[in-house]
């Protein structure tokens, strides 16, 4: 399909997957994220809590099926994500995953593509920008909201590893721009990228202190990837009532209308 029928693609059914993971698994994705060893109910599988933005690498393959097809070329970059949990993961198992096209907007120049995955445990949504598939006559779909006005109600740091990257993509991306430096220049970067997902997920941590909450209390999430976040980058977050939160690296913004809601 040609970006004048990117359209079509709207409610396309990408099929069903049985995933399955261990307590390895879901302990790597803790460390991927920030997770120091000294939180065992993140580390050891004697305590292990699964923290439930782990669910987001067991339905990776969603968005990927979409690419395969040809819904959009490699220009298509991860826009933004949402999950929303409906109960814990287990701490070992197999989930069956169904995953479908959502809403594509048409934002003229390019096209919007939500991806939804649902299964007993949560429903997450990926949202791919995808430049040259737009302009097919389809809605603009809704306003981003406005920036908080109001001074931010907490501050944190989320200092992530040199390692990072190439660790987090042990779990399923595996994406070549996030440890191979020449794969990270043909995209404009002097050097690898952290996953947004890694680094979304790491504000999480911090996140959880501040509301008096653990980790995987999660029950909603969502954030827009507004800028490039290198492995070794200080994220500094600033929260506001209600869960919202932004995130930057020195004076860039890299995360926008961000959210963490706790149980």
């Amino acid at each position: 399909m040609t970006g004048d029928s990117a359209g079509a693609w709207a409610g396309r059914a990408l099929g069903e997957r049985t995933v399955g993971y261990t307590e390895t698994d879901a302990i790597l994705y803790a460390l991927a994220i920030g997770a120091p060893a000294s939180e065992l109910d993140l580390v050891f599988e004697d305590r292990l809590r699964v923290l439930p933005s782990f669910g987001l690498t067991l339905a990776q393959w969603a968005p990927d099926v979409l690419s395969q097809q040809g819904a959009f070329d490699n220009r298509a970059v991860h826009g933004s994500q949402e999950l929303i949990v409906t109960k814990p993961l287990p701490r070992t198992g197999e989930i069956l995953l169904n995953a479908r096209v959502g809403e594509v907007w048409d934002k003229g120049s390019a096209a919007v593509f939500n991806i939804i995955v649902e299964c007993d445990y949560f429903q997450a949504t990926w949202s791919l920008f995808a430049p040259g598939f737009g302009g097919f006559g389809g809605e603009r779909g809704p306003a981003r909201p406005a920036a908080p006005t109001e001074e931010p109600s907490s501050h944190a740091n989320v200092q992530t590893m040199p390692n990072q990257a190439a660790l987090y993509r042990l779990l399923g991306d595996r994406h070549h721009i996030h440890v191979d430096p020449q794969a990270a220049q043909r995209i404009g970067q002097d050097r690898p990228i952290l996953h947004g997902l890694a680094s979304l997920a790491s504000a999480t941590l911090p996140l959880a202190r501040l509301a008096g909450a653990h980790p995987a209390d999660l029950v909603e999430f969502a954030g827009r990837f507004a800028g490039v976040v290198f492995p070794g980058d200080e994220l500094a977050v600033r929260t506001w009532d209600g869960g919202r939160f932004e995130a930057s690296v020195g004076e860039r913004r890299v995360i926008s209308e961000g959210l963490a809601v706790f149980r």
